[in-house]
């Protein structure tokens, strides 16, 4: 995976995860969007936007849609959130859903304990 790419994530990670909530967004490589057993490797694309909520304030916003749906109740790291949404994309396109090549990756805590969702938008 691209160094770059995951530079903000894995400084997030490295960090350690506080109570907050951050939102990371990066596209999806165009050619890794539409297969069936994408290449971890080249799955994500740049980075689009990211964001931190503190107590109710902040910049985190996952926009209104329909979306694909996937979480953990632990902190994933950058190669575990890439296999999710591969996963997540499998599912996806088994089940003939049209995706947009993009990925929401969110962290927070749910019931004091770490959580791990990704997102990825439904094209309607």
């Amino acid at each position: 995976m691209d160094a770059p790419k995951l530079q903000l994530f894995d400084n997030i990670l490295s960090n350690g995860i506080d109570k907050s909530e951050y939102l990371l967004c990066y596209e999806i490589d165009a050619h890794q969007a539409k297969r069936i057993e994408p290449n971890a490797e080249f799955f994500l694309g740049g980075h689009l936007f990211s964001g931190k909520k503190e107590n109710g304030q902040g910049t985190v916003i996952l926009p209104a849609g329909i979306y694909l749906f996937s979480q953990q109740r632990k902190t994933l790291n950058s190669k575990e959130c890439i296999e999710m949404a591969i996963e997540q994309q499998k599912d996806g396109l088994w089940e003939r859903f049209k995706l947009e090549p993009r990925l929401y990756i969110r962290f927070l805590h749910e019931d004091n304990s770490p959580v791990t969702q990704v997102f990825r938008p439904v094209i309607i």
